[in-house]
């Protein structure tokens, strides 16, 4: 961590009070690094491990050097998952939501049509996976004239997953001058080549691995043969006793095996994998995020930038093929300062699988032994007790933020004619409200939802009861979670 503080930098007072709200308090090596140079508006390229705190490194910037008062999209932000790119979308709108600033994403499996009626609103911010960001630039659904930010996150997934021509093709519609800022993990040649050609001058920045950071995930494997993996994980689950656990599995298949071992077994568990819908894999990766359920068992989809709290153990069931991929696995535990624990079970035929890991991380991978039967004898009972006991509901990092934020709906949008600046205007003339005090305006054709904050939504409601908008009554009431 950097000995700095938030309030050392540039920032304005709504997006220092939000991540007061959130939790941060002081920036991570990386944040120290990238924040003021994006602050300068230099293009940036930034190596740095996962789980350094990259997205607000490039999110805290931009949403400082947003114009509020412009309403197509200034900042563009590219991501290789849809799970990333909703994450992303999430972080940006926490640090930017007491500036009012409004994001979208935009990725595949989603109606375009609904993304397309999102586009028409008010948006500041934009992130998505290449190919649906593509899409609506062709289509003209997405407009780029005004753009002034470009992020490419994970840059050597984004290789992996062969959309490095698609961020090219994206990159060849964007208008010139901008800001362009490049994050990976790894900086292979294509990605260099990547920052060559579209870079002006761009400042490099690589986070040297600590021994700290080093020191927070314990690496170790265990030689099984495949027929043996089953018996050895329930083993493993019992001596190791994980709070929080992702098993990661090369095919749907074996996710759909061991996931179905696992709640046989009345694991607390949950499965996520590519042949899943969208919606299913959200809804997954939040309940987990949240803690209902200890177990999760993913392919690689998971394995990308997902920033959950707290996850103690990782087990490659089965070694990546991609050696990439094992960085990325693992650090999905040890993240954020804390400790971790990333086993893996390696069979007799993955020798030169786990020679070219470990040549790639740059140390040899400890060999341990499975369990013994008097280890897991012994700690049975306590393993049972979790097994019991109701997982803690973490909480999320937005819900001190949230605390003071009510989600106001109104019945009438663009089909009345209604404008943001009609609801700020006649809000804001609410005896101990201000236009400071309003958030996030979004107006669809029969319905509008408005963010109150600094705690005056009840006031407001009830304000609003009897108030009317252009002439118009309302009707006005908590705005369900939307």
């Amino acid at each position: 961590m950097s000995q700095a503080s938030f309030s050392h930098y540039k920032l304005s007072e709504p997006i220092v009070r939000a991540l007061d709200s959130l939790g941060y308090e002081q920036p991570t090596d990386v944040q120290a690094e990238v924040i003021p140079v994006a602050l300068e508006k230099k293009d940036l390229v930034v190596k740095s491990r996962t789980g350094s705190g990259k997205t607000a490194a490039f999110g805290i910037p931009i949403c400082e050097m947003i114009d509020w008062e412009e309403n197509s999209p200034q900042a563009l932000v590219l991501t290789p998952t849809r799970e990333l790119a909703d994450q992303v979308k999430e972080d940006m709108t926490n640090i930017g939501r007491l500036k009012r600033i409004k994001a979208a994403a935009l990725y595949g499996k989603q109606p375009f049509a609904r993304q397309k009626l999102e586009l028409h609103q008010k948006t500041h911010v934009v992130v998505g996976t290449p190919g649906r960001v593509f899409d609506h630039i062709q289509k003209g659904t997405l407009d780029i004239e005004r753009l002034k930010f470009l992020v490419i996150d994970e840059a050597d997934e984004m290789l992996n997953k062969g959309f490095i021509e698609q961020v090219g093709a994206i990159i060849h519609e964007l208008p010139e001058e901008r800001v362009t800022l490049l994050f990976s993990a790894t900086l292979p040649k294509d990605v260099e080549g990547l920052c060559h050609r579209y870079m002006s001058n761009p400042v490099y920045i690589e986070m040297p691995e600590s021994e700290e950071a080093a020191a927070q995930i314990d690496h170790w494997l265990i030689l099984v043969r495949e027929e043996g993996k089953p018996h050895l994980l329930r083993d493993l689950t019992v001596a190791e006793n994980p709070d929080s656990c992702i098993i990661f599995c090369r095919t749907q298949e074996q996710v759909d095996q061991v996931y179905r071992q696992l709640n046989r077994m009345d694991y607390p568990c949950n499965k996520i994998h590519g042949g899943m819908e969208q919606d299913d894999r959200f809804s997954v990766m939040n309940d987990f995020r949240r803690g209902r359920f200890r177990y999760l068992v993913a392919t690689d989809v998971a394995a990308r930038g997902i920033d959950i709290e707290n996850i103690t153990h990782v087990i490659n069931y089965d070694l990546p093929v991609e050696k990439e991929s094992y960085v990325h696995r693992a650090g999905r535990t040890g993240r954020a300062g804390k400790t971790g624990t990333a086993i893996s079970f390696v069979t007799p035929s993955e020798d030169r699988l786990l020679a070219d890991i470990e040549g790639y991380i740059g140390f040899e991978i400890r060999r341990s032994e499975a369990p013994s039967r008097d280890n897991v004898n012994k700690r049975m009972a306590d393993f049972e007790s979790k097994l019991r006991a109701a997982p803690p509901l973490k909480k999320h990092k937005s819900d001190q933020l949230n605390q003071e934020i009510l989600k106001l709906y109104f019945n009438g949008g663009k089909k009345k004619k209604l404008r943001a600046v009609d609801f700020v205007g006649t809000i804001a003339k609410i005896e101990g409200v201000s236009a400071a005090d309003i958030g996030i305006i979004t107006i669809q054709d029969n319905s509008t939802y408005v963010d109150i904050l600094n705690g005056k939504g009840p006031l407001v409601l009830g304000a609003m009861k009897t108030t009317t908008i252009k002439g118009k009554q309302l009707k006005v009431h908590k705005a369900l979670d939307k």
